[in-house]
C-alpha cells in the first residue's frame, strides 16, 4: 500500500486524527453504510448514542477482518448522525480507529434508514496488493 498524507500548514490540523486529503494507490475496500445491526438484524442501543456507535465500528472491524484489512488501512470514513452534539460527545470512540489519519466527513441527516438509528459510518480502505 502507498499512502500520502496531504497537510495544510495550519495549526489546527495538527491536533486532529485525520488528514485534510490521503493519495493511496492498491486495491480498495469500499464498505457499504454499517449501522448498529444486531445479527438478528434489530438495532442494538436504540436510543443510545454512544452504544450505537460502538456496535457501528465492531461491525465495520468485522468486515475488515473478513476482508484482510486493518484500520490502518482506512483512508476516508463518513459518519453520519441525527445528533451532530450527541455523536461529538462521544469522540473518544471514533478516535481510536484513526490509526491511519483518514480523510474524515461528519454530517448531520434528519433521519436515517429506521427511526431507531441514530448513527451509520460507511469508510474506504486500500488493502495495497493484498486483494
Amino acid at each position: 500500500m502507498s499512502r500520502r498524507h496531504i497537510e495544510v500548514d495550519k495549526p489546527w490540523h495538527r491536533s486532529i486524527p485525520f488528514a485534510q486529503g490521503v493519495v493511496a494507490t492498491g486495491s480498495l475496500l469500499f464498505t457499504s453504510g454499517i449501522t448498529a445491526r444486531k445479527g438478528d438484524g434489530s438495532i442494538d442501543g436504540v436510543g443510545d448514542m454512544r452504544r450505537q456507535m460502538e456496535v457501528c465500528f465492531a461491525n465495520m472491524a468485522a468486515v475488515l477482518e473478513n476482508a484482510g484489512a486493518g484500520w490502518e488501512d482506512m483512508v476516508k470514513i463518513t459518519m453520519y448522525t441525527t445528533d451532530i452534539d450527541r455523536f461529538s460527545e462521544h469522540a473518544d470512540v471514533w478516535r481510536g480507529h484513526f490509526t491511519g489519519r483518514p480523510g474524515s466527513t461528519l454530517v448531520e441527516v434528519s433521519r436515517l434508514a429506521t427511526p431507531e438509528m441514530l448513527v451509520e459510518i460507511e469508510a474506504v480502505f486500500d488493502m495495497g496488493d493484498a486483494a
